[in-house]
């Protein structure tokens, strides 16, 4: 909760008794009920959840209720306090918002008792402060409070603290990161075993379990009260709405009508209050600014651009902007996504599909960010799919279908480099830590084999490293505690401290040295001098590369191209997945009643002239054949990532049976398989290849899994300090950082076949990359379905995106737009 707009009344007939209940008393407010509850609960010494819609009052709930027992343990007329409590929060972006929510209470009722934040933008001087003594509160992320750990007198600075908030649980609880909070909770609570700990979130589908994720450290002890789940529930309206598409026609393909919703969006940013303009990506978000700049340039000054890879001067500009309503609308990515409050915001658009209902409700939560406003959210379909999407994804959320997120399972790098940070935060013994690591969710069948052999890996580098010094991290002194014995390895241990691994990035300077942010290394490689390119909202001419940064000016050209960013597509939900063929359902039932339905309806006719339309009872196989060769096109409606491991499997399970080779293209409705030879349907029709038998074989052989194991090994060499990106000023280039990963990887595979990184390489491609549970889920789910099987005559509307993913690697735009016009001319001229 942040401070509401127009508070609630108060209720005349509660006594009012605490320091908190009068300063809220004083501010004419009332708790609402699940905040009293959750203070209960906290005054009960337990430990919980609370899952609340956004805006409704989660950080109030748990923070006062933290405050209300502080003031009682500890009466604030004795002086300044030792650090008691820690709010961890997922982003930077949040630490100001949250600090300054935080202060209001505290300052009134304890003004003798500090508060700071401890995060990557904390200036050295606030941390040189901080290390002489810590605030009694602080906010931090889970790196920094990692960085904490390594403090050679850790245990005492941090035996103190006794109340430990952790924020968008949801964001945290599926990554590296979040086994990094779990690890350091197991950690705080060794220090101090009646540590209460509070996660906050607003979607998640699966609440108890990771209730019991964020707690297990305290529920393996068997001491600790049981934990509280509280669900937050107030009159809090949501509303989602469409953008319609004027003639969304027949066929249509990704990205199709985005240029022409250009138009429809400037008229909504118009007539609305302050408008926040989601895209799933930062070149899209690039684009969309300046498709707005275009269509209104007399907003220049009144729109801003904000996404991760932007400087941070000019992102805290646009965040006070958005406070403070000066700013009519910002286009951003998922960098606006999490609590910063701003409340003038009152709508919110998203471009495209958000691929996922908890994206929906986070991101719907930004407007009307307040208890008792609607959050508003419209979403804006650059394809006719995603208006049926569209429609789907209200229902979902509307129903409450939100998508469950699970802890990783026992990343070793992540304990590798556990075991270093705790071996220089004061030492360690080795079975005492590893009864400590076992209390961490993540680590709980941790075996001890594994254990030892992670303890190894940092004591003499594993089988292969013995022979170099720089890898023997950790020592056991005579009285049986590991510590780290070199400065420089704790140096270079410090400043790699994280889960968070991307690709080289350099800095980007105007001529002058002034910053403008960062972009990845492989797209300014392949920049030439006077090329121009959109960046942060400017046209910018590359002029040259000079230690690590591009340098630029600005272009007198009015053209140029879009950055491209690594990381992969967002795929599609099950959940998502699920609820669009319930929406395909009511279309070939004649139902067409949703808005969405009736604007997709030339389409979703023309799909079942030319085929059958998709429903959660049948899968729909389309046979066709074309000059290129025979194509054969799948709906699992499973996104992009099963999809690719489903094309890869059946290709290669089809060629075992009859040798050929396929091309394939993947989206988030279907895949396609295209050989130049016919090839035998039939195990496709009655299922059979869709057995689940030897799968993990299977999909191992029919993928080059070396390389893709190899790339994931990067990012694990990285985690586990095998690889150091560099000093500050100083950063490696990307392919000094891939040549010795990649150096790493052939090592142990020749000369340390044990090694378990290796291992975490091929199981992290398949849990992450291919999503092997969800793919053998679906393949089971495709093999109980009724097979409708189409041979066309024509592609058709569902077929031709998969064709046009295909293309795009092939041709260029202008022949992409020729074949397009061609085969959709021959369509419409077929009477049958």
């Amino acid at each position: 909760m942040r401070t509401p707009t127009v508070p609630p009344p108060i209720d005349p007939s509660s006594r009012i008794e605490s320091p908190v209940q009068q300063w809220l008393a004083g501010r004419g407010w009332a708790a609402f009920e699940f905040q009293q509850e959750v203070w209960q609960a906290i005054a009960q010494g337990r430990s919980g959840m609370l899952h609340a819609t956004t805006g409704s009052g989660k950080t109030y709930a748990v923070w006062l209720g933290i405050l209300d027992r502080l003031l009682h343990d500890h009466p604030p007329d004795r002086g300044a306090e030792p650090l008691r409590a820690i709010w961890l929060t997922p982003m930077r972006a949040l630490a100001a918002d949250t600090t300054r929510a935080l202060s209001q209470p505290l300052h009134a009722l304890a003004p003798q008792w500090t508060i700071g934040q401890r995060t990557g933008d904390t200036p050295a001087s606030e941390r040189a402060r901080q290390d002489r003594r810590f605030p009694t509160v602080l906010v931090t992320t889970p790196e920094s409070l990692s960085l904490m750990l390594t403090r050679a007198n850790a245990r005492e600075e941090l035996r103190s603290v006794e109340y430990v908030v952790v924020d968008e649980w949801h964001e945290l609880i599926g990554s590296k990161r979040g086994v990094q909070v779990q690890l350091a909770m197991a950690r705080l609570w060794q220090f101090n075993t009646r540590l209460v700990a509070w996660g906050l979130s607003a979607t998640l589908g699966n609440l108890r379990e990771a209730m019991e994720v964020l707690c297990q450290p305290a529920i393996a002890q068997g001491t600790a009260p049981e934990p509280a789940l509280v669900r937050g529930r107030i009159d809090k309206s949501l509303v989602i709405d469409t953008l319609i598409p004027p003639e969304p026609g027949k066929y249509s393909w990704a990205g199709h009508l985005g240029a022409r919703m250009q138009q429809p969006v400037v008229d909504e940013i118009a007539k609305s209050g302050t408008t926040l303009v989601f895209t799933n990506v930062r070149s899209q978000a690039e684009i969309w600014y300046q498709l707005l700049l275009e269509a209104r340039p007399e907003w220049a000054g009144e729109i801003a651009l904000h996404h991760g890879s932007m400087d941070k001067a000019t992102r805290d500009w646009v965040e006070q902007g958005l406070k403070a309503g000066t700013l009519r609308a910002v286009v951003a990515t998922s960098s606006l996504d999490l609590g910063v409050d701003f409340l003038p915001v009152e709508r919110v658009l998203q471009i495209g599909s958000a691929k996922g209902v908890a994206r929906i409700m986070q991101r719907a939560g930004r407007s009307g960010h307040a208890p008792g406003r609607s959050s508003r959210l419209t979403l804006v379909p650059t394809n006719t799919m995603e208006l049926i999407e569209a429609a789907a994804a209200r229902r979902a959320a509307y129903a409450g279908r939100v998508e469950e997120r699970q802890s990783p399972d026992k990343p070793l790098d992540v304990l590798v480099q556990h075991l270093v940070t705790i071996a220089l935060g004061g030492g360690f013994v080795a079975a005492q830590l590893y009864a400590e690591v076992r209390t961490a969710w993540a680590y709980r069948s941790l075996t001890q084999q594994e254990f030892d052999w992670a303890l190894a890996f940092c004591e003499r580098g594993g089988a292969s490293l013995t022979a170099y010094p720089d890898y023997h991290r950790i020592v056991m002194n005579e009285e049986g505690v590991y510590h780290v014995p070199d400065r420089g390895i704790a140096k270079r241990h410090r400043l790699g401290i994280g889960t968070i691994v991307s690709d080289a990035s350099m800095q980007v300077k105007y001529m002058s040295g002034a910053n403008i942010g960062t972009i990845e290394e492989g797209f300014i490689a392949r920049l030439r001098q006077g090329d121009c390119f959109f960046f942060a909202g400017k046209l910018l001419e590359f002029v040259r590369v000079r230690e690590m940064a591009a340098y630029v000016k600005k272009a007198a050209k009015n053209k140029g191209t879009v950055p491209s960013w690594q990381g992969s597509k967002m795929a599609l939900s099950t959940e998502l997945g699920d609820a669009v063929l319930e929406m395909m359902q009511r279309a070939a039932q004649g139902d067409f009643f949703e808005p969405e339905l009736q604007a997709s309806r030339p389409m979703l006719q023309t799909q079942a002239r030319l085929s059958r339309i998709p429903t959660p009872d049948t899968l729909l196989v389309e046979a066709f054949t074309s000059r290129e060769g025979h194509h054969l096109y799948v709906y699992p409606f499973a996104g992009r990532h099963v999809h690719l491991g489903l094309a890869s499997l059946l290709g290669w399970r089809l060629a075992r049976q009859q040798p050929n080779t396929f091309s394939m293209s993947v989206n988030d409705y279907g895949f396609e398989l295209v050989s130049a030879q016919p090839f035998n349907v039939t195990p496709v029709v009655d299922t059979s290849v869709f057995d689940t038998a030897q799968l993990l074989h299977d999909v191992l052989a029919s993928l080059n899994s070396t390389e893709l194991a190899q790339r994931r090994f990067r990012e694990i060499a990285r985690v586990a300090g095998l690889v150091f990106s560099g000093y500050p000023g100083q950063p490696k280039s990307t392919r000094q950082l891939q040549a010795s990963s990649g150096l790493f990887f052939e090592v142990f595979r020749k000369y340390d076949e044990g090694n378990l990184l290796l291992t975490q390489a091929q199981k992290e491609v398949l849990s992450q990359e291919l999503e092997i549970s969800r793919l053998r889920a679906t393949l089971k789910k495709m093999s109980k379905l009724r097979v409708d099987y189409v041979q066309l005559r024509h592609p058709s509307p569902m077929s031709l995106p998969l064709m046009v993913e295909r293309f795009r690697e092939q041709l260029t735009t202008e022949q992409l737009s020729t074949r397009l016009d061609r085969i959709i001319r021959d369509m419409e001229n077929d009477p049958g």
